[in-house]
């Protein structure tokens, strides 16, 4: 009888152990504000346009040993745009182009993760400016310790997209005589747990 109940005690508590060993690889991997970074390059037929957004949201979950659990959520709140140029800002803000009132925010949630040699692909949806886009993001992987010896681990990539598959500047004058069709989107997400 004891050893019956000494091998139910040891066996929960096996049970308790790997259950707290499974949630806690399944823990959301938190956003390094102060590193991370949302950019672009939009092209004139004189020269380039960089920008950022200031202000965005990435969710992370799932266990990052095995991409095909792992689900991606992002938001970039179309206001916080900065090219250094607050005339420019304010036109990319207004309905020539990205219509702030109208579609505050940039989102984009993952349908699917999986590895392809040293790179992760994330494939999902972009939604901008009212209408969503299947795209894929290549996203190179690298893991170390910060300046304060936390373990972090930053996903970098870039993704091309056409302007005008969202419907962004194409009714505005100038951007049909002077404005580029791609934007090339730079990411640099870097998190820890």
């Amino acid at each position: 009888m004891k050893h019956g109940v000494r091998h139910a005690l040891v066996l929960a508590l096996g049970i308790l152990f790997v259950g707290s060993t499974a949630f806690a690889a399944f823990a959301p991997l938190k956003l390094d504000r102060t590193h991370s970074k949302v950019s672009f390059t939009a092209a004139t037929v004189i020269f380039d346009v960089d920008g950022e957004f200031g202000e965005f949201s990435v969710d992370i979950d799932g266990d990052p040993s095995k991409p095909e659990t792992v689900k991606v959520e992002a938001s970039i709140d179309v206001a916080s745009i900065n090219t250094q140029n607050a005339k420019r800002d304010d036109h990319l803000k207004s309905p020539d182009f990205f219509d702030v009132a109208k579609y505050p925010k940039i989102r984009f949630a993952s349908i699917g993760v999986k590895s392809k040699g040293s790179q992760l692909i994330v494939k999902g949806n972009l939604t901008m400016h009212g209408k969503t886009k299947l795209v894929s993001i290549p996203l190179k992987v690298a893991k170390g310790k910060n300046g304060a010896g936390v373990d972090t681990t930053t996903y970098k990539g870039k993704l091309t997209i056409d302007r005008n598959d969202f419907g962004i500047g194409t009714d505005s004058i100038a951007a049909k005589i002077s404005l580029e069709d791609e934007v090339e989107i730079k990411l640099l997400v870097v998190t820890f747990q």
